[in-house]
């Protein structure tokens, strides 16, 4: 940790209580550090590029919350002062999640650059969609050029390839300059494979404890005290000094903390505190494996006080539903059925057998006091397409029907909807897993580790790319001339019928009329207050298995769903607000009344009458 002063020399501060001497060497010289209380060392120097030498070791190591790495997580640090950045945020108020759209992305994968500075160019893509919240796969320093990012090291350095701290700082204020929130996806379940070097500076590490990706943290132990204020601080870093709205917290169910208070119930009650004092709102996201509802609930309700969480269960649902796929974890989802448990109950899994676990999982939600925008559903995210074999997206294996039907499901349901980069207009593009690992038996490593995890799945190892072959890595970057071609036909008209949002004059496309259809979702979800009430108790499911037929009733708008071959007959009368059909770019004579179903469809018809249902 490093104190920039602009008008003179620089204040060093590291923890290290394993060490008996501390050195600081900036710029090629060495400073004795001077021991403090509780195992900190410090210095004052006037310098660039630094690093710490630990007792008698000849190689300085980099700071553990080092700003700047700009020659990667091996090499020396670099002072970097945050508050040098000329905001242009003021009239910035924050965003609340309730009501939100989030859209998640990887940096380096979003353009062809996969910079920071790059992804600006396309934010007005984003404003034009008509999403809220940016949610950003982790940008921490890990080892290499590219990755997904969960392998970071050091924790508060932005990536270099990415651009660096100061075009991280460029992101997030033109974001809010488009009105666009932030959401940060960090990492604190476990550290990276290579250049960690923070167990040489202390007990970060939980000896005899470790997860699916490496040793835990010391949570709970000896000297705890400092390794989760050095997490908390890092969370405080990004929504205080680079001004993000929210965080992702990845796999907390891999946290463990036996404290009665445990970690993530200490980090909401600092988060609110700062979200006070800025005066904004600041959002706690958790990854959690445990269908727990204490995660979500208040603080003061004896939860853990966080803002939302994902759920995989709605994913699971909604991805059997139009792909059909039940191997794996997908088995106990196979019925209809599924859909309206988590529509009308949020969790599918709430004290029910896991086939896939092999034992009963889950807590059912209070949801006639639990706010449907506590959780956070999709039909694709980087987890569910990037852990496929492949890396292939829904968009891969399912028809135009089957990806309008998850769109509908997902931005129209009463949860917080969030999109993964490109499949809005339904990417060509996979995303696989990808590494860079300079280390041959770590990238070896891994590569096996990739195949041995799909066997429970049923997958064929033989399609699995090699992830640190860098050919994996630009496969998975978008095509941007797939929903923007460079050809324009002005005899095309601006928009369909059907409430199709008013688009470019583009060629038509399977992309380009995916696009479309999101961005009409999208508007219908903002225009329509029933679709953003979060009252789980108003939201109604119908299913029919053998004609595979789903009617959602959100208010007065329904959300008729055809999964089957054949068309289907309904009793359903109103006003059609969008229909699926168009995405086929042919006339959808059927859909005055909404009276028939074609196969593989998506009708939202604003009901004139209530009972409506689908005719057996």
């Amino acid at each position: 940790m490093s104190a920039s002063d602009a008008n003179g020399p620089t204040e060093f501060r590291v923890w290290a209580p394993r060490a008996e001497r501390m050195t600081l060497q900036l710029d090629g010289a060495r400073h004795p550090m001077t021991a403090e209380p509780d195992g900190w060392w410090s210095a004052t120097a006037s310098g660039r590029d630094y690093g710490y030498l630990i007792d008698d070791a000849e190689t300085p190591r980099a700071d553990p919350r080092s700003r700047w790495q700009p020659d990667g997580v091996h090499a020396l640090s670099r002072v970097f002062d945050s508050g040098a950045h000329e905001w242009h945020d003021q009239a910035w108020t924050g965003r609340r999640l309730a009501g939100g759209v989030v859209y998640e992305l990887h940096i380096g994968t979003f353009t062809p650059e996969g910079t920071l500075d790059a992804a600006i160019g396309r934010l007005d893509h984003l404003v034009d969609l008509g999403v809220d919240f940016v949610e950003v796969l982790p940008v921490n320093a890990f080892n290499g050029e590219w990755n997904w990012g969960y392998d970071g090291v050091l924790w508060y350095a932005v990536q270099a390839s990415y651009g660096g701290p100061a075009a991280y700082q460029r992101f997030v204020d033109a974001c809010h300059a488009r009105g666009l929130a932030v959401i940060q996806d960090v990492v604190y379940n476990h550290l990276g494979p290579s250049g960690n070097y923070l167990p040489e500076f202390g007990p970060y590490l939980h000896e005899g404890r470790a997860n699916t990706w490496g040793a835990s943290l010391n949570l709970d132990g000896p000297d705890s005290d400092h390794v989760r204020e050095h997490i908390i601080g890092n969370a405080l870093m990004w929504l205080d000094e680079y001004h993000v709205d929210g965080l992702r917290l990845d796999a907390v169910h891999a946290l463990v903390d036996h404290r009665a208070v445990h970690l993530l119930e200490e980090l909401a009650e600092r988060v609110d505190a700062l979200s006070a004092h800025v005066r904004r709102p600041l959002t706690l996201i958790a990854e959690s494996d445990l269908n727990d509802p204490r995660m979500i609930r208040p603080r003061e309700a004896h939860g853990n006080g966080i803002t939302a969480q994902w759920s995989d269960d709605f994913h699971h649902a909604v991805h059997v539903a139009v792909s059909g796929e039940t191997v794996g974890y997908y088995e106990d989802f196979a019925p209809l059925a599924a859909l309206r448990e988590v529509f009308e109950r949020g969790f599918f899994h709430a004290r029910t057998m896991s086939t896939f676990r092999g034992r009963v999982h889950g807590r059912g939600i209070d949801e006639e006091r639990t706010p449907a925008w506590r959780l956070v559903v999709f039909d694709q995210d980087h987890d569910q397409v990037g852990n496929r074999a492949a890396g292939d997206r829904l968009a891969a294996s399912v028809d135009d029907g089957g990806l309008a039907i998850a769109a509908a499901l997902t931005l129209l349901s009463p949860f917080t909807p969030m999109l993964f980069m490109g499949e809005e207009w339904a990417a060509s593009t996979p995303w696989q897993f990808f590494t860079s690992h300079p280390e041959p038996e770590l990238g070896r490593a891994t590569a096996e580790g990739r195949i041995a995890e799909f066997e429970r799945m049923g997958w064929d190892p033989a399609v699995v790319p090699d992830p640190q072959d860098p050919e994996t890595f630009r496969r998975s970057k978008l095509d941007w001339a797939e929903p923007y071609p460079d050809a324009v036909d002005p005899e095309l008209p601006e928009s369909g019928d059907f409430g199709f949002v008013a688009g470019p004059r583009i060629p038509e496309s399977r992309h380009t009329r995916m696009l479309r259809w999101y961005r009409s979702l999208i508007a219908l979800r903002r225009s329509r207050p029933e679709l953003t009430d979060p009252r789980m108790t108003l939201t109604r499911v119908e299913i029919d298995e053998d004609a595979r037929t789903v009617l959602v009733h959100r208010g007065a708008v329904v959300i008729a769903v055809n999964l089957g071959p054949a068309g289907a007959a309904t009793t359903l009368a109103g006003r059609v607000l969008l229909h699926s059909g168009v995405l086929a770019g042919d006339p959808v004579p059927e859909a005055a009344d909404a009276r028939v179903l074609p196969a593989r469809s998506v009708v939202v018809v604003e009901t004139v009458e209530t009972g409506s249902r689908i005719e057996e």
